[in-house]
């Protein structure tokens, strides 16, 4: 079962997220701040991680960039900021995709089995690769 993290200061949006993504069997962990993510994201990492970008201690902002100096796990960003800048910049410094709130929940939900799904699939394919007999021509 993939698991998603939800980083938001918002009771509600991580109410209302968490109860939709466990209906479609994810498991979730919930974070009400950028620091307790990025302490937790040092003992175990999920699957994808989705980060508002206004919060306290550490915003979603500078959690992303801490995050993608140690990982390349999925990133989305479901914010509230419309900006088209902060748009720009989260995408360039490396989510994988900027998600506005209010959001449609059948788009959120398709981004999030999209992400979970390539994850999958580049863990299987590396777990295939390292299983796979070297040729005698691969040999170094």
């Amino acid at each position: 079962m993939p698991t998603i993290a939800l980083v938001d200061d918002d009771r509600n949006i991580l109410t209302s997220v968490s109860i939709m993504l466990e209906g479609e069997r994810f498991s979730v962990q919930t974070y009400n701040d950028g620091q307790s993510a990025y302490d937790a994201f040092g003992r175990s990492l999920p699957d994808l991680a989705v980060l508002d970008i206004k919060m306290p201690r550490m915003d979603g902002m500078d959690l992303l960039q801490r995050m993608r100096q140690k990982t390349n796990i999925p990133v989305i960003f479901l914010t509230s900021k419309d900006d088209e800048i902060d748009e720009i910049l989260g995408l360039r410094m490396g989510a994988d995709d900027y998600v506005k709130n209010p959001f449609l929940n059948g788009c959120y939900l398709n981004a999030s089995k999209h992400y979970c799904a390539a994850k999958r699939l580049k863990t299987e394919t590396l777990l295939q690769t390292a299983k796979r007999p070297k040729l005698s021509s691969e040999v170094i």
